[in-house]
């Protein structure tokens, strides 16, 4: 596993739990908003964390913690994954994955070997706008084939849109929720301009309001069981 972060507590990453986040490095993306800019462009600039030394930490702290989130960067792009989420699941912890969703047939074994208490899937917008706001040029089907996996699975999950003022308007919302319909929780996310963020054009830009963004989501509420803003 190319483990670059460990955020020891978080009450914010697993959903009425404690946990502690792992980060690791490199993804497939590029998105224009994202704030890890090292953790995916230049992952190796930075320092490496054994999995041996997140398994100590995690065995000493098992009885205060929920579970354990992993984020990137990209985990499924990690061979390693399965096998690290297990010895995890072992200590009795639950296990949360972060994920673009690209890679159906690693979220498809997750679930199979029974693995993922929580999943999370970043779905950045609607097809026509995915290379402009992710910079590459993804498979789409993959990630259908993500939400189709999901749509039959009983694992906690969530989707979620970071909504990025003069990125994503209220068509590109609807349109988002119409894909995922019938999933059980999407999530809108407050766009953070930090300074980190990959594409620093995007600095100038003003989040939109709360106000804004529940009149902009009223008609996707119709598609999905619970929708959420977070982060407002």
């Amino acid at each position: 596993m190319n483990i670059k972060g460990l955020q020891k507590v978080s009450l914010l990453d697993f959903p009425g739990g404690i946990c502690s986040t792992i980060f690791v490095g490199g993804c497939n993306l590029r998105c224009r908003y994202c704030y890890n800019r090292d953790l995916v462009l230049n992952p190796d600039s930075l320092p490496a964390i054994s999995a041996e030394e997140i398994f100590a930490f995690l065995r000493s702290k098992s009885s205060l913690l929920d579970g354990v989130c992993v984020s990137g960067g990209e985990p499924t792009l990690q061979e390693e994954l399965p096998d690290f989420l297990m010895e995890i699941k072992k200590m009795g912890l639950k296990v949360k994955l972060d994920t673009n969703g690209t890679r159906p047939e690693v979220i498809s074994r997750l679930l199979e070997e029974d693995v993922l208490d929580y999943i999370a899937v970043d779905v950045k917008g609607p097809p026509a706008k995915y290379s402009y706001i992710t910079g590459n040029n993804i498979d789409h089907a993959k990630l259908k084939e993500t939400i189709a996996l999901l749509k039959n699975s009983r694992v906690e999950q969530e989707f979620r849109t970071t909504v990025i003022p003069g990125l994503l308007k209220e068509e590109d919302l609807l349109s988002i929720a119409k894909e995922i319909a019938g999933c059980r929780r999407y999530v809108l996310q407050q766009f953070s301009p930090r300074p980190m963020i990959i594409d620093p054009a995007l600095l100038s830009l003003k989040p939109y309001s709360r106000e804004k963004v529940a009149e902009m989501a009223r008609m996707c509420h119709k598609y999905v069981e619970t929708l959420e803003l977070r982060g407002f």
